[in-house]
């Protein structure tokens, strides 16, 4: 059953990995994340996610927009065959992405990191909320450069066609 996202997301500094990793249930993860063929207003990918224990999940997700901040979000585990096959229908004019994702709690808040190998300075940070109008306390240690909450070339989406030109810091 398709549950309610409502997510902000931002270009932040990179920061310094010890301050993540001081943080409340701090994991690290590379993952892989192939958006594949759908129907218009669709998203429809499959993500490999790597723990640092060895683990290994695959998922397929199915997202449909609502506004720039939420959206409905179908989303199951697979097995790696199901993976592998659902590859096959890679959507034409994009490729997969490729992440660091760096994840930890703050004031009972979940922060996702992500690091691309494309930017050396800069990330992206998504955290999800209860309610569109929530407040996110943020990490002293997070420096945000842009929230780009509902810009569609900093999607995953997007990005897996055309990655965008990296911020400057300023």
């Amino acid at each position: 059953m398709a549950e309610i996202e409502i997510e902000k997301k931002y270009i932040i500094e990179m920061p310094d990995v010890s301050d993540m990793r001081a943080c409340a249930d701090y994991t690290l993860s590379r993952i892989t994340q192939t958006y594949l063929d759908c129907l218009p207003g669709i998203t429809h990918r499959v993500r490999m996610r790597e723990y640092d224990n060895g683990r290994v999940e695959f998922t397929e997700t199915v997202k449909r927009r609502i506004d720039r901040m939420s959206s409905y979000e179908d989303e199951r585990e697979i097995t790696s065959a199901e993976y592998e096959a659902l590859l096959e229908k890679i959507k034409r004019g994009t490729k997969s992405l490729y992440k660091l994702r760096h994840t930890f709690v703050y004031f009972s808040q979940l922060f996702e990191i992500d690091v691309y190998p494309e930017w050396k300075n800069t990330c992206i940070m998504e955290t999800e909320l209860r309610a569109e109008d929530a407040t996110v306390e943020m990490p002293p240690f997070i420096r945000i450069i842009e929230d780009v909450t509902g810009q569609r070339e900093y999607s995953n989406a997007a990005m897996s066609a055309s990655f965008p030109e990296e911020k400057k810091l300023g």
